[in-house]
């Protein structure tokens, strides 16, 4: 199940999605008499394209999961910081921040800086296989073994939800996570019973959307905004069904 959903999600993100409708209306164009539908197709998987590598599409889509992403401040005892796996490169002739992905090394960046923040608490790693290197890249800089819990089992973010709970039982803790991330993994977190402080390692927008000639030309950047955003919303909706939020 968990590698059908993966497949099914990697064909529902922009850059597949557009490509077919495209691919789709130049069939119709060379090998049938249905003209105008493959002109219809191939203007709009590249005008979709075009769209949602601008920098105002990403912009309109994503700003809704990032805009509560900031730590929230309280008087409670932090006895855990947790920070969610966001995906790895398994390449051993490189050290262990070279084959992490982004996500990951900037949420396990900021999960240090939290942590030691808060000296008495523990250092949470989940995800199966990143959580390890995480916890490479943590002690290289300079955090002990003993200060860190390694959560090795988990496939997904429910897993990582489930797991957690097991760990912290009702402790209160900070949940360390991409910006864009935040909203699913709280609502996944919050159906088990948790209420963990949210902190964002991870921004894809940086500040308000300004008037700028990146609104409306292409770039690669924009696309991959686009895709982290329905990447999220497919997930939102994917544990919507699932009764898992």
């Amino acid at each position: 199940m968990f590698l059908i959903k993966k497949i099914i999600a990697a064909f529902l993100l922009p850059m597949p999605v557009c490509l077919g409708i495209s691919f789709l209306g130049l069939y119709f164009l060379w090998f049938t008499t249905r003209q105008e539908l493959g002109k219809i197709l191939v203007s709009a998987g590249l005008l979709a394209l075009y769209l949602l590598s601008c920098g105002a599409v990403p912009h309109l889509i994503l700003s809704p999961l990032e805009k509560e992403s900031a730590l929230s401040s309280n008087n409670h005892a932090v006895k855990f910081v947790v920070v969610l796996g966001g995906g790895y490169v398994s390449a051993p002739q490189l050290p262990a921040a070279g084959q992490l992905t982004s996500p990951s090394l900037a949420r396990i960046t900021e999960g240090i800086r939290i942590f030691r923040s808060h000296p008495e608490s523990r250092l949470v790693l989940t995800g199966k296989g990143v959580s390890k290197l995480m916890a490479d890249v943590a002690t290289s800089l300079g955090v002990s073994e003993k200060s860190m819990i390694v959560e090795n089992n988990s496939k997904d973010t429910d897993d990582e939800a489930e797991n957690v709970r097991a760990i912290v039982g009702n402790e209160h803790f900070i949940l360390v996570t991409s910006a864009s991330h935040l909203p699913r993994a709280l609502a996944l977190f919050q159906k088990q019973g948790m209420n963990p402080e949210a902190a964002a390692a991870e921004y894809l927008l940086k500040g308000e959307c300004k008037l700028s000639a990146d609104l409306i030309v292409p770039s690669s950047s924009g696309l991959y905004r686009s895709e982290r955003a329905i990447h999220e919303y497919l997930g939102l909706l994917w544990a919507r069904l699932r009764g898992q939020i």
